[in-house]
């Protein structure tokens, strides 16, 4: 049994860190909620322990207690091939990232194995595409970039709000849609969004060709989304 009730983690690179307010809000936040009221000074003083140097990728945890692993952050990605997933949806407590961490792994390791798929596309009773099981979801229609309806049910995504304050920056118009995955298969172009990876176009679906993505502006947002990151101290 899964007794993870909320993390966290983010990228650390050479002591800076992207949204760290928003992953402390976040986590701070769900913690108080299950009656966990310390989890933000717990936060504070762990941060201030993080090493200056190197790639690191620290887990916070509530569980049983107060919990943070530092782990090596695993190498950076790129352009993802994606899944769909067609069975019922796994997801206990969508808006918590926590609980349903274990269920989602296993979603991405089938994926893997079956295609090679780097992650999975998860739907809501609806059969609206709402997010990735470690990843939240955008893409691009013309020149406005699209999010899913914030009123459906998934995990408040740091490195989406900072994407969105991007586009903001840049003058770029955001909208909030509700599409299948049958209708993002025909967009311009589908983003997947982390803390980890920061930015990554999907460029295959389930097992099907690759496509090269010749116009993709993926790098030059995810520069831009590396710029943000800030000292920890």
């Amino acid at each position: 049994m899964n007794s993870v009730l909320v993390a966290d983690s983010f990228l650390v690179h050479n002591g800076q860190v992207r949204g760290l307010d928003l992953h402390r809000q976040r986590f701070a936040s769900s913690c108080a909620a299950l009656g966990e009221p310390g989890a933000g000074k717990y936060f504070d003083d762990q941060v201030r322990r993080l090493p200056g140097f190197g790639r690191w990728f620290p887990r916070f945890e509530f569980g049983d207690g107060l919990s943070v692993q530092l782990r090596p952050a695993p190498t950076q990605g790129g352009r993802v091939r994606i899944a769909v997933h067609s069975g019922d949806d796994p997801r206990t407590q969508p808006r918590v990232k926590g609980p349903d961490l274990e269920a989602l792994g296993a979603l991405k390791a089938e994926a893997a194995a079956d295609c090679g798929a780097d992650e999975v596309l998860l739907m809501d009773a609806d059969g609206i595409a709402v997010e990735a099981a470690y990843s939240a979801l955008a893409w691009w229609e013309g020149d406005v970039l699209h999010f899913p309806p914030s009123d459906r049910a998934f995990l408040p995504s740091v490195t989406a709000a900072l994407v969105r304050d991007l586009a903001g920056t840049r003058g770029v118009q955001v909208a909030e849609a509700a599409r299948r995955p049958e209708e993002l298969a025909e967009v311009d172009e589908v983003w997947l969004l982390n803390a980890l990876h920061g930015i990554r176009p999907v460029h295959a679906w389930h097992d099907g060709p690759i496509d090269p993505l010749p116009g993709s502006a993926s790098a030059d947002w995810q520069r831009a989304l590396q710029g943000l990151a800030r000292p920890i101290s």
